[in-house]
Order: structure tokens, then sequence, then C-alpha cells
């Protein structure tokens, strides 16, 4: 099968540090599996340097084309595509631009709902065309694919209209799951972009009171902010993936009581390598994550309670079990069996 992603949310290198991976997971999958995928990454200019996005120039860079556009997608955008579009099986489009993007083809696509989407759509920021737009993408989207159990409840109580037309497409890791046994070191971890969202100041202030030592992977603007709060944690700055998960395999917990989060592939990948993991109740992938079964929901006084409980062995074995459903391949697979 021939499938077209349609996104901003893409690296056009493998060398850029802040685009996530999300969708080129899926797309790595899909191809893993054996289908051909292409990509266009619609670049609206404007939102891209405020984004603080890597500026490159329109062209065909391996498999993804970008296209560069100084107002949002008005006119006839085909003059722009070299892609040939009638090629292709399935056009699937993510994010506000990329969904925008795919609906003025006028070819049948798939939309993508992440946090950027209800963001727009609930924002009075962008009611005057960015809404107005997206709705009229929804209606027109052949499905509807949330990126998470979170994000489809909230998206559906707002377009109730939808509900038969939309699913969840979740992420899944590319490695093999570690199962472990609780043997505590007294080692917190957290790795996120440094910003206020990502609420490392209350894992922080929680620590602070602990025997333990506490890790903090990332960089950002709260950088300093946090640094203040304490001399205990230890701030590795930005590290490489496999360094990442290396980090996560020597941790007893990793906690990032974030909010507003899409799905949170960081908290699977913690999962698959052994940690008792703890995330926000209501948000991102609070779906997969059952407080006190499979790991914990962040409260003030968590890491205690869990470094005080002793059927910590009981929420690692039903965490691995767990992660077990939630495999790339197993993620790029309910994806093509929702939109078939």
């Amino acid at each position: 099968m021939k499938i077209l992603v349609i996104t901003d949310l893409y690296p056009v290198k493998d060398n850029e540090k802040h685009t996530p991976l999300t969708i080129k997971s899926f797309a790595c999958g899909w191809k893993k599996l054996g289908h051909d995928v292409s990509v266009i990454r619609p670049n609206f200019l404007f939102n891209s340097f405020l984004r603080g996005k890597t500026f490159y120039k329109s062209g065909i860079y391996e498999d993804v084309e970008n296209i560069n556009f100084f107002l949002p997608f008005v006119g006839n955008i085909k003059n722009k595509i070299k892609t040939s579009l009638h090629s292709f099986d399935i056009i699937i489009a993510h994010m506000p631009s990329g969904v925008i993007f795919a609906d003025k083809l006028g070819l049948p696509f798939i939309a993508g709902v992440h946090v950027s989407d209800l963001e727009v759509l609930t924002n009075p920021l962008y009611s005057i065309y960015f809404k107005s737009e997206l709705e009229k993408a929804h209606k027109n989207a052949k499905k509807i694919a949330c990126r998470s159990e979170v994000i489809k409840q909230k998206f559906l109580k707002q377009y109730p209209q939808y509900k038969d037309k939309t699913f969840v497409c979740y992420s899944g890791i590319n490695f093999e799951p570690i199962k472990r046994e609780w043997k505590p070191k007294r080692k917190v971890l957290t790795c996120a972009n440094l910003i206020k969202r990502k609420n490392i100041d209350k894992v922080i202030r929680e620590c602070e009171r602990l025997d333990v030592e506490l890790e903090i992977i990332g960089e950002g603007k709260e950088y300093k902010n946090l640094k203040k709060l304490s001399a205990k944690p230890y701030f590795t700055g930005q590290l490489p993936h496999a360094a990442v998960l290396e980090k996560m395999k020597e941790s007893d917990i990793f906690v990032l009581p974030s909010i507003n989060e899409t799905f949170g592939m960081v908290y699977l990948e913690a999962m698959a390598s052994g940690c008792i993991t703890v995330c926000t109740a209501n948000d991102g992938i609070a779906g997969i994550i059952q407080n006190g079964i499979n790991g914990y929901f962040w409260r003030e006084g968590i890491i205690k309670q869990i470094y005080e409980s002793e059927n910590q062995n009981e929420i690692l074995q039903n965490s691995y079990e767990t992660i077990l459903n939630y495999t790339e391949e197993n993620a790029c697979l309910n994806y093509l069996r929702e939109i078939n």
C-alpha cells in the first residue's frame, strides 16, 4: 500500500533536536510492514518561526517534501506540490496545519487529533481563521485519529457527531521490554523539555524531602529557575535516545506530572524499561496507565508512598504485561486496521 503522510511534525533531517518523532515512528513502522510511505511537510513560516523550528528551503529531502508558505495555505496549494498525489492509497494528515492542508487538496484523507488541535478548536486566538478551517476539515475527513483515549474523550465531548468515525491511534515502543523485580536503588528519574507545563518543579520539591537521588534529563527555558530550587537534582542536559533508555533501566521510578500531553511516548519507554511510572490523571497516557494497578497518577507524597509500599512487584508485573501490547508494530497495525 502507498501511504502519504501530511504533517509539519516531522523531521526533515535526522539531527533535528526538538522535533518529536511521533509521526516518523508510524512512518517507519509502516515501512517495516512493507508499505511505501512518503511525506509532505507543509510549513507555515510564521508559525514555524514562533516555535523556533529549523528552517529548510522548499524541496524534496529523501522521502520528505518540505513546502514553505508565507500565508496559511491560501490559493491553489497544489501548484507548489511536486509529489504526485494520485498515486497514493491513503492520505494521513496530522497536526492542524497538516489536516487543513490535506482538506484543501480535495482528496480523501484521515485527520489526526493532537493537543494542538484541541487548542485551535478552543482558544479564541484561533477563532478568526484556523478554527473554522479545522472544523471543516474534520467534517470532510473519512476518519479521525485521536492520539490518546483522553484526547478522544475531549474531542468527542465537543464534537459528538463524529463518534462513529473517531478512533485512538496510540504509539508503541520499538525495543524489547524489560521484566524487573522491585529492588529499589532510591533513584528517581524524569525526562522532558524543561518548560512550565512539564511541572518538573513539583518533582524537585517532592524529592527534596526524601532520601533519593533525582536525575533530570532535558533542557529548556525553565532550566535556570529549576536549578535555583534545590542543589539535589543532577541535570544531565539533553541526551541521545539510547542514553535515556539506559538511565531508565538504572532508575526505580520515572515521574513526569506534565499537563496537556498529546500522548507521552516517554512514559511507555519508562514502563518498558522496568520503571514504576507516574503520570498526570486525565491527561496524555492516563488511558493506558491505571492508578495503583500498572503505575500511578501524580499527587503530593506519591514517591514516598511508592517506596513505602510492599506491592511494587505486582505493579511492575502489570506494567510489563501492559507494555507487551504497545509495540510499534501493534500500533501501526491498529492504525491501518482502523482506517481500512
